[in-house]
Formats: structure tokens, sequence, C-alpha cells
């Protein structure tokens, strides 16, 4: 399987995404958050937009989305996160084991997933995942196997502080099992806009933890230029 290919091919789609004004319509909005949907044209549910902003520069939130290393001690909706191969310095194949959601009616799901970043002019990113087969981890009886068609973020500078970032999440996640999608449709707004919260939770301890080092240190790496 052509890993390199898929992941390109993944992150032309989140881009087109991005750049599709039609059809969306409003499913939450919660703490300047805005979840939109739309029929998925991959599988039968929802395709899911998420936008918010993030006080972080657009290199800097980038690079933590993308890390895989810390990625569960602040997304709750994740108990395992691992990269399982490397493919070069922008993609890599990943393993992930989510939580139980929805008061518990809808279990554990694991997905493996090709990761990959994209640097575009106007220093936009995109951090794009797509299921693929891999096969030193085929499905076992523990979960079941959960499928992410095209899913990413669309990190870009927010125009009026570009010190800010504004952050645009694809998501259309195939839960397969036996649920029903009346579960998944009042389930998934809220947790979308969790990951948000979550994600900004983690920037700002990164950035105490960062901060509370550099004091420490006195490194001068830490001084501003």
């Amino acid at each position: 399987m052509e890993y390199k290919a898929i992941a390109q091919q993944t992150a032309q789609e989140v881009l087109g995404y991005s750049q599709d004004k039609s059809g969306w319509k409003v499913v939450k909005t919660s703490k300047k958050i805005t979840v939109y949907s739309k029929a998925s044209r991959r599988f039968l549910g929802n395709l899911y937009r998420i936008e918010g902003i993030i006080p972080e520069s657009t290199t800097k939130l980038s690079e933590f989305l993308y890390q895989p290393g810390n990625r569960v001690s602040w997304d709750k909706s994740l108990k395992v996160y691992n990269m399982v191969h490397r493919i070069d310095s922008d993609t890599f194949i990943c393993h992930t084991i989510t939580q139980s959601f929805a008061m518990g009616s809808i279990s554990p799901r694991d997905f493996i997933d090709v990761v990959y970043i994209k640097h575009y002019e106007g220093n936009m990113d995109i951090i794009s995942s797509k299921s693929v087969d891999f096969p030193g981890y085929p499905p076992t009886s523990h979960y079941v196997r959960g499928y992410n068609h095209p899913c990413g973020y669309v990190c870009s500078p927010l125009k009026e502080n570009p010190a800010y970032s504004k952050l645009v999440m694809f998501v259309q996640t195939e839960m397969r099992g036996k649920l029903s999608p009346t579960i998944i449709e009042k389930s998934m707004p809220s947790n979308l806009v969790n990951f948000i919260l979550n994600a900004k939770d983690g920037i700002k301890t990164q950035k105490l933890t960062a901060s509370r080092d550099c004091h420490h240190t006195g490194h001068s790496s830490c001084q501003k230029k």
C-alpha cells in the first residue's frame, strides 16, 4: 500500500473541504466554537466542520497537533495514541484507541490512520488523517475497528491577530459496530467542541511548563528576541 500517496491525496481532499462553502448547517455553538455538518459523500453519516480560535501561532499549533508524543495527556477522548511506523518527517502511521463516550453507550474503538502534515503558502498548514490497513495491527476482538474517512485540521494565522490561529477541523468517522446513527449524531457535536477546549488547555499547560522550565534553568533560548 502506497501510504505516502494516500496521505497526499487526503490532504488535498481536506483542502477541498475547507474551500467548500455550501450546504453546511450549524449543529452546535459553544464557547466561541461552532460545529457544522453536512452529509458525507464517503459513507452514510456526516462530515463535521468545527471552527475555533486558538491563542497560539500557526507554527506552534500545527506542531502541537501533529506530534504524537503528548497527545493522550490533553486529548481526553483517547486512551492510546501511538506512532507505529514512521514513513518520513511529514508522515506516520498511528494506532489510536478511544475512550467510551455518550454515557458509555458507545464503547471504545480503535483506528489505524496515516497522518500527514503539509505546509502551504500564507503560513497555512494541513494535518490530515485517513484510515488504512497496516499488517502489524490487524483488527482484534478487543475493540471494534472504526474507520476515519478523510479528516484533518487546517491551521492558519488569524487575520486580525497573526499571533493567534484559526483552527478548522474536519471529521467523518465511521464508528462501525451495531450503533444507532441517532446516538452518534447526538453525541458527536459536544465531543468535537470538547476536543477544541482540551487542545486549548493542552497548549496553555505546555506554555506554563515551558515558562517554568525557563525560569528554573535561565536558558538563553528562553529569552525573547
